[in-house]
């Protein structure tokens, strides 16, 4: 069984290879490499897999949930400019993919324990994209 938890946060982020010149920055990256930076109102979807617990019901507790996505993920995050406030994003280009991957990493230790384990992390740019990460699987 999957049970995923929503969660919103603002965040701004530079997209720009240092290693590249501003024209190969702005041909990969477009406007995102823009040096003052831009901002995004992220959607993140975090999606567990596990049994209903027979006692519970619950394949976790939804309250404890989403007290682990505020505490990993929207309070590092939340109204920050990742390149100069949210490691790794001071040595990683914040591409949404790097971001999903990084909330994975701060996610998935919180779950290696059990009952549930840490199936997806979705997380939305804007409306009509998204990156899903599984882990590297």
């Amino acid at each position: 069984m999957f049970i995923t938890r929503k969660a919103e946060f603002s965040a701004s982020h530079i997209c720009r290879n240092p290693k590249l010149t501003d024209e190969e920055n702005l041909a990969f990256y477009g406007i995102a490499a823009n040096p003052h930076g831009h901002g995004h109102n992220y959607l993140l979807e975090v999606t567990l897999e596990g049994d209903p617990d027979p006692v519970t019901g619950m394949v976790l507790d939804l309250k404890r949930l989403k007290e682990i996505v505020n505490e990993q993920v929207v309070e590092p995050m939340d109204h920050r400019f990742l390149n100069h406030e949210v490691p790794p994003f001071d040595k990683t280009i914040p591409t949404t993919e790097n971001i999903a991957v990084e909330i994975w990493r701060r996610l998935e230790p919180q779950f290696s324990a059990g009952p549930a384990r840490l199936h997806a992390v979705r997380l939305w740019e804007t409306d009509d994209l998204y990156v899903d990460y599984f882990g590297g699987r």
